[in-house]
């Protein structure tokens, strides 16, 4: 199991991005190896199974002692360090198109309720959150947000867009950050954010209400969908179990992260 979920290519990418391990001056039990944790939080993201139920299968120890180590790995700011390494892998390759972006939203409920969650108006008000993701021309996930699912669209596209890390391609030049295009839909037809847009360097194109037809996502919006869509097939990130943000970020910033491995893989 381990050799599927955590091949030698991408361990090769995250390890040197592992903080050091803690010393031990008292000894006790030896901690799961790195790697093994690694599994263990994979599995849990992929499958959607609670902590506790992480199978002695998997050879990674206890669901709660990879819980901790996502914890503390998200803390060390591993997982935006490995989504931004594989960008860095892409935009070397020339893979990266910066020519358009796509920025869309998915609410998610909220089951347990907790942290960055608000009432949902599509699911008659019962707790949720919403996932905001800005993708290149091809659909690769350049940044996201998360926000209470009672936040306005329009008022998170400046912080969408300003999660973008800087991408360096490897060549002479310094990093990139911003696209030369936005498309975004009717949620965002505002003169604020296309004000917000130019202030970045960026040309909006904005779906304008009572003018475009909403049956379809747009010439350009389409791949933001199916990125999402990708999203979606990791169980853990169809329905929102953790109470705290920062566990459910670190989960939702390893999705893109393995959206971006997928398309290392098929371009690189």
């Amino acid at each position: 199991m381990a050799r599927v979920l955590v091949p030698d290519d991408p361990w090769a990418t995250v390890e040197p991005l592992l903080p050091p391990a803690r010393p031990r001056p008292k000894g006790g039990r030896p901690p799961v190896p790195d790697r093994a944790a690694l599994t263990g939080i994979l599995f849990v993201l992929k499958s959607g199974l609670p902590w506790e139920m992480l199978p002695a299968e998997v050879g990674c120890g206890s669901g709660m002692s990879c819980w901790r180590r996502l914890r503390d790995w998200q803390e060390a700011g591993v997982w935006a360090a490995l989504h931004r390494a594989l960008l860095e892998r892409l935009r070397a390759a020339g893979q990266i198109d910066w020519s358009r972006a796509a920025l869309d939203s998915a609410s998610v409920p909220a089951k347990r309720g907790g942290e960055a969650t608000g009432p949902n108006p599509t699911d008659r008000g019962r707790p949720g959150t919403k996932r905001r993701i800005v993708t290149d021309a091809r659909g690769t996930p350049l940044g996201l947000t998360l926000s209470p699912a009672n936040t306005h669209d329009s008022r998170m596209l400046a912080a969408t867009l300003d999660a973008v890390p800087g991408v360096r391609s490897g060549r002479r030049g310094g990093p990139r950050c911003r696209p030369a295009k936005l498309h975004a839909d009717k949620g965002y037809d505002h003169a604020r954010c296309r004000r917000e847009c130019r202030e970045r360097g960026v040309r909006p194109r904005i779906a304008r209400r009572g003018v475009e037809n909403s049956q379809r996502p747009g010439r350009h919006r389409w791949v933001v969908e199916r990125t999402l869509a990708r999203l979606a097939r990791s169980r853990r990130l169809t329905v929102r179990y953790e109470r705290r943000a920062d566990i459910h970020l670190a989960f939702t910033t390893l999705g893109c992260a393995l959206v971006c491995l997928n398309q290392a893989r098929r371009f690189c």
